[in-house]
């Protein structure tokens, strides 16, 4: 039995905390950032958790050893 590849777009993206979850950064936050208020860029500045249980079980496999 071989070992499985990692999706490299994924784990660039994503990475899995000790308990399991899906942690994530927001988008929106790299260019063009003098039209957005101070506020949402605050906002976007905090990374977030994955709520959808289907998604997170999709990522988890494609980022197997992480």
């Amino acid at each position: 039995m071989g070992k499985i590849k990692t999706h490299k777009a994924t784990s660039k993206r994503f990475s899995l905390t000790k308990n399991g979850k899906v942690k994530l950064n927001h988008q929106f936050r790299r260019h063009k950032l003098g039209k957005k208020t101070t506020k949402r860029k605050r906002a976007l500045r905090v990374r977030g958790y994955m709520a959808n249980a289907a998604q997170c079980a999709t990522i988890r496999k494609l980022i197997p050893y992480a």
